[in-house]
């Protein structure tokens, strides 16, 4: 965990991102944190510096103080699915957009979730609904990018029940918004757990209430062993945002 933490030795806290260094300790220039690079010849593999600023999945909350707190990470979220600009040499591994996020490759993949550390969980749940509806299709180009090790159609898989492990390490599942009315895990020992979304449609992207087991759920987030219990998550589904469901603190994913 000491080590994980070293990201924060190339923050540049003047120009806002994660910059490489030479071996003199000295920041790499020219700097443009829309510059991709493919596979050498740039500090960034098929990505730029936008897409891997958001790759601390093992400390979401550090990488939230070090950006400046709840309202500066929001607001730079919300700037990079909204920065359309790109660069010339956008390469092969770099499609699938929504502003700056590239859907069609996995350092993207958690960045939608993002928005639940922060207090802001309907912007989550609308994220990974435009995802779904848009960068998925049942042609033979169903896929926004490459299906890298399946990891594509397990980002749907997931997110279509409703959640998705931003930091697989961490046991905590965060969750999203269901495209699936029903699913139903099956566990060992006869044990299932069951996720339903009756009235999830095209327009009822955004969770108004959840219950899990019969009691009132507020967490964005549901853990292994919530699923591994056996049991039921059910959500009541809406057209419109509840931005009082899931902002508490306490509700908020850990790491």
């Amino acid at each position: 965990m000491e080590r994980s933490q070293y990201f924060k030795n190339l923050y540049d806290a003047q120009s806002g991102f994660f910059r490489a260094k030479n071996s003199d300790g000295k920041w790499l220039t020219p700097f443009n944190p829309l510059q991709y690079g493919g596979n050498g010849g740039n500090p960034y593999t098929e990505g730029n510096a936008w897409q891997y600023y958001w790759y601390v999945p093992q400390d979401v909350k550090g990488l939230i103080a070090l950006t400046g707190g709840d309202n500066k990470f929001t607001a730079k979220l919300d700037t990079f699915f909204t920065l359309d600009s790109k660069p010339g040499e956008v390469n092969g591994n770099a499609s699938g957009f929504i502003g700056q996020y590239a859907h069609g490759n996995e350092p993207s993949h958690h960045i939608s979730y993002l928005y639940n550390y922060a207090g802001q969980p309907w912007k989550t749940q609308y994220y990974v609904a435009k995802i779904c509806r848009e960068l998925y299709n049942t042609s033979s180009s169903g896929y926004a990018g490459n299906e890298d090790c399946g990891q594509m159609s397990a980002w749907y898989v997931f997110s279509a029940m409703g959640f998705y492990p931003v930091n697989p390490a961490s046991s905590v599942y965060v969750i999203g918004t269901p495209v699936l009315r029903k699913s139903v895990m099956q566990l060992s020992a006869n044990k299932k757990f069951t996720v339903l979304a009756p009235n999830s449609s095209v327009d009822n992207i955004y969770i108004q209430s959840a219950k899990l087991n019969g009691k009132t759920y507020t967490h964005t987030y549901i853990t292994q062993q919530d699923i591994m219990n056996g049991g039921t998550l059910e959500f009541v589904m809406g057209d419109k945002p509840n931005e009082h469901w899931g902002v508490g603190v306490a509700d908020r994913p850990v790491r």
